[in-house]
């Protein structure tokens, strides 16, 4: 007769796979929530619904609303992510100051003899460019 003792290692490895596995429904319950608050085209009732529906089918309102709304869901995060990506490029550029900024601190390396009028030249078309690595585009020769 087994007794539980001998189905140790079975019972670790199902317990680890149940917590997983509950963990990754807490996560989807959290992706779903967050998607249903962020969404634009679904009303408060429509919001209030959904919410009423996953709180009292769990597992049946986030299945249904994955079927009926995935898709939306990859699209919508695609969206958030590339305006996120386009408000934090067009703060680094205003931080770093664009192409003028660039130009003013070349001038003022010029001014003080720290770099030559070729080096200016290049440095200026670099930042007119808008490629901000100090070379014009297609040019490989470093910047002394």
């Amino acid at each position: 007769m087994p007794l539980a003792a001998d189905h140790v290692f079975l019972d670790a490895l199902w317990s680890m796979i149940v917590f997983f596995a509950f963990v990754i429904w807490i996560w989807m319950l959290f992706v779903v929530f967050g998607d249903i608050f962020r969404r634009h085209d679904v009303s408060g009732w429509g919001k209030a619904a959904w919410t009423l529906f996953i709180l009292v089918l769990p597992f049946l309102g986030v299945l249904v609303y994955l079927i009926a709304h995935g898709s939306g869901m990859a699209e919508r995060r695609a969206r958030d992510v590339e305006q996120a990506q386009a408000q934090f490029d067009a703060h680094v550029r205003k931080v770093a100051g664009g192409p003028a900024a660039e130009i003013s601190q070349a001038k003022d390396l010029l001014d003080r003899g720290t770099i030559t009028q070729q080096e200016f030249d290049r440095l200026k078309a670099a930042a007119l460019a808008g490629n901000g690595g100090g070379q014009p585009a297609g040019d490989t020769t470093a910047v002394r």
